[in-house]
């Protein structure tokens, strides 16, 4: 089992930043991918960003230029670095980590509200 928390969600102004992380504990080492999902009342949950063990990243497109991924293994880490924040940001951002058989983890889930 792999247990992730999600932490630095909160109230921000439209163009502002934050800077999401998740700390995994338990069998980290089955862990290949970690990212983060999004969902937004009364939407689907979406992919933001996910990064790979070996740190190749990919993004949703609205993502590219704003958001950055990173990784800290040695951690157990990832982090999600969130610029020029728009008001159609705000969601729950949930942390993932799938591992190498293809079971996918899900943290508890993080709130981020964009005020204009």
């Amino acid at each position: 089992q792999v247990q992730l928390v999600e932490s630095g969600g909160g109230l921000v102004q439209a163009g502002g930043s934050l800077r999401l992380s998740c700390a995994a504990s338990g069998r980290f080492f089955s862990i290949n991918t970690m990212g983060w999902y999004r969902q937004a009342p009364g939407k689907q949950r979406e992919l933001v960003a996910e990064i790979s063990r070996g740190s190749v990243t990919n993004y949703a497109d609205s993502m590219i230029g704003r958001f950055t991924i990173s990784r800290d293994n040695s951690k157990k880490s990832v982090y999600l670095q969130m610029n020029g924040l728009k008001r159609e940001d705000t969601a729950v951002y949930y942390c993932y980590g799938r591992s190498s058989w293809g079971t996918d983890y899900w943290g508890q889930g993080t709130q981020v509200t964009v005020t204009v």
